[in-house]
Formats: structure tokens, sequence, C-alpha cells
């Protein structure tokens, strides 16, 4: 491999939105600087699958089922 072209790994501090803080190697930043999280997998519905219900009005899932629907496995 080549020398002196991989980023520098240092440690630095997550401040979680709901005030958890854990230390972790990256290379963002400098050493022992601080990164704080507006958008965390803890809250966020992209995680967490959040409240949503599937809706369908005539749209693709009806199609499939009318498709299929004799298929009887």
């Amino acid at each position: 491999m080549k020398a002196d072209i991989h980023p520098e790994y240092h440690m630095i501090k997550v401040v979680m939105t709901d005030g958890t803080e854990y230390m972790t190697r990256s290379t963002w930043g400098a050493e022992g600087d601080t990164m704080t999280l507006e958008i965390d997998p803890k809250a966020h519905p992209a995680w967490t699958g959040g409240q949503q219900h599937l809706v369908d009005r005539g749209g693709r899932l009806s199609k499939f089922k009318k498709r299929f629907e004799g298929l009887g496995l």
C-alpha cells in the first residue's frame, strides 16, 4: 500500500440527542473534539420504524392482490 494516504484516526466524544455520551475512533474533527448529534438511531423514525402503517387506496397493493387472488397457495 501507498504510505501516507490513509486518514488519521483519533478519539472523539459523541453526544446523542438524549444526552448519553460515548467515546469512539473517527477521522472527523481533531483529537478530543465533541460531536453533538441532532438525529440519532434511538429517536429517529428511519431506524425505529415510527408509527407509520400501510394505506393503499386502489394502488399497487390492490392490483397485486387482485392479480394473484386465484393462485391459492
